[in-house]
């Protein structure tokens, strides 16, 4: 075996970071010719649906960055007793996967702040957004970046994990 067969691969947790940390390491990675994809969720019970989804946003660039909601943020969005588990477990559990590179918490009911702030290549959403409806897509499109629409997984989300959970 080589000595590169035993990297020693950092903690998921390192890939979670502010939006100050985001904009210097982002700047950095421009500058080599990277193209940054952004996207967001509550990402709350992580399922194939999210999987899927990250996957094909992956593709669409260099570097995927994801903006998850706080827990303040969901609770407000989709009322208590959501989200089901804490905003540092959401982190760290997409943090873990392979697709994507960095993850950030924002605390705003919507991602406009944080999208601006990094100004992403490509901004990605689920098919159920209208491409008019995509927050963030008209600061992006200003920078000449591109908005795309990803598939979801028929069947599959958050809700319905509960409410079959629930029937058990």
């Amino acid at each position: 075996m080589t000595r590169s067969s035993f990297r020693v691969r950092s903690s998921p947790r390192s890939k979670v970071k502010t939006v100050r940390q985001l904009k210097t390491i982002l700047g950095r990675l421009r500058k080599r010719g990277e193209r940054i994809v952004f996207t967001n969720g509550c990402f709350d019970l992580l399922h194939i649906g999210h999987l899927r989804y990250l996957q094909r946003a992956r593709r669409q660039g260099d570097r995927l960055v994801v903006g998850i909601n706080s827990d303040r943020s969901v609770r407000a969005i989709k009322g208590p007793p959501r989200p089901l588990l804490p905003q540092a477990e959401r982190a760290e559990l997409l943090a873990a996967l392979s697709c994507v590179d960095y993850v950030t918490i924002f605390s705003e009911p919507d991602p406009l702040a944080v999208i601006t702030a990094l100004q992403p290549d490509v901004l990605i959403k689920g098919s159920d957004w209208g491409h008019n409806k995509i927050i963030g897509r008209e600061a992006v499109e200003r920078r000449g970046g591109r908005v795309r629409r990803v598939p979801l997984v028929k069947g599959v989300s958050t809700t319905r994990l509960i409410e079959k959970i629930l029937k058990l």
